[in-house]
């Protein structure tokens, strides 16, 4: 009878056990449904070399630039530094109706975001080592001799809207000028 109060009493105990380890281990979450559209993590670029989504150009119309002929571009900046337009295309002398959207959370003292149209030939790193001091005038320097076209800063949420006439035909830098951005964000406004 001993054997047996001490044969059960081990079972018991034996039961007890592995009772407490498949309680100690956690149970998988179910996986979520998968989507079709969604990208695996491995195959996302990261966040250094990650482009645009839409790097699109703005395409002006076939025929010459006219009286009442305006070209409405909207470039979206993000949170990533990152315009989704890196061309526009226009005529010489067309009127450009240029809205900047900040499609980002960030405020603008953290992540700001403007709209520079340079001259042909503008030093890049001159003139952003002035705009870097410019805090008060949205990073936009006080010689604006480089400058054919500009927007004020912008944060997360917020759009502002310019207008402006083409220059001549030929390529021309549009940059972002808030400290450190325009190594990323920049563009071509090219004008046949």
């Amino acid at each position: 009878m001993r054997f047996a109060l001490i044969v059960g009493m081990a079972v018991s105990m034996m039961m007890l056990g592995c009772k407490k380890e498949e309680a100690a281990k956690p149970t998988p979450p179910p996986e979520a449904p998968k989507k079709q559209d969604a990208v695996k993590p491995a195959e996302a670029a990261p966040a250094a070399e990650a482009k645009p989504a839409e790097a699109k150009p703005a395409e002006a119309a076939a025929a010459p630039a006219a009286a009442g002929d305006v070209l409405e571009v909207t470039i979206v900046a993000s949170d990533a530094m990152q315009y989704d337009k890196l061309e526009i295309s226009a005529k010489a002398g067309q009127k450009i109706k240029l809205t900047l959207k900040h499609g980002g959370t960030l405020a603008k003292n953290v992540m700001g975001h403007n709209f520079v149209l340079l001259k042909a030939g503008t030093d890049l790193a001159k003139f952003t080592a002035a705009a870097a001091t410019s805090a008060a005038t949205d990073y936009i320097p006080a010689d604006k001799s480089d400058i054919i076209a500009n927007t004020g800063l912008v944060g997360g949420g917020e759009s502002t809207t310019i207008e402006f006439t083409a220059p001549a035909a030929g390529t021309y830098d549009y940059i972002c000028s808030y400290p450190g951005h325009y190594a990323v964000m920049k563009g071509k406004l090219k004008v046949s």
